[in-house]
């Protein structure tokens, strides 16, 4: 009862407010694990990895690949119940120079928190609440990465059912980091994902993040590479 009420409330104050985006085919929320698992070294991995991701020339050619039906992008830091924090705000990808900027963007900023826990459940309401202001666009997508369980608050399934109108039109994907990626793919799998073509990537290790999120951004950006392509909800 108390996590219901308190997700009440949250998506409450989450719907306030809620803006229509400029017409787009795709907006693309990413999400990035902070938590006390991931270490110094290991943020800074991910945050690179994610810069390069958006930059590496297969990947802004699939950004760019529909002129006049732009795809928007967010990118925010998640951890704890109430540790959310957006680092790029919506921005319309229209050209190379866009992806650029948002690059250098998140390499020059510092980390959020760090002595949080995982509440993965929370990380993907702010994620939804995020994707609640670009309802106009042709799709909406959650990437959300993470390297363990739900540990605080709310679980992603309580979080679902206790707010089925935020999450509905909306596609969840993950992209799951650690030495046993089996484990915590089918972990996502079963209570992080959803929507239609939903699927989970994995990397072994935070070494292994940046080509782990080229391969997911091109999958979610309408660009499947055969030798790359793994069943839907498989790590």
């Amino acid at each position: 009862m108390r996590h219901a009420a308190l997700l009440a409330a949250a998506v409450t104050a989450f719907s306030a407010g809620a803006a229509a985006a400029e017409g787009c085919r795709l907006a693309l929320a990413l999400a990035l694990d902070v938590s006390s698992s991931v270490d110094a070294r290991e943020y800074q991995l991910q945050t690179d990895g994610l810069a390069a991701a958006l930059v590496a020339p297969e990947v802004a050619e699939a950004f760019l690949a529909t002129p006049g039906q732009p795809v928007r992008l967010m990118v925010y830091e998640w951890s704890g119940w109430h540790q959310q924090v957006v680092r790029q705000d919506w921005v319309t990808v229209a050209d190379l120079a866009d992806l650029t900027a948002v690059a250098s963007r998140l390499a020059a900023q510092g980390r959020s928190f760090e002595q949080y826990p995982t509440a993965l459940g929370m990380g993907l309401l702010f994620g939804a609440r995020q994707l609640s202001r670009q309802a106009d666009c042709g799709e909406r997508k959650l990437d959300v990465a993470g390297d363990g369980t739900n540990n605080d608050g709310p679980t992603p399934e309580v979080v679902r059912r206790e707010a089925p109108a935020l999450f509905q039109g909306i596609t969840v994907n993950g992209l799951v980091i650690g030495s046993d990626v089996g484990v915590l793919g089918r972990y996502f799998s079963a209570y992080v994902v959803q929507g239609p073509g939903a699927f989970v990537e994995a990397a072994n290790d935070y070494n292994g993040f940046e080509v782990a999120m080229r391969r997911k951004l091109l999958r979610e950006l309408g660009v499947i590479q055969m030798s790359d392509a793994t069943e839907p909800g498989r790590p």
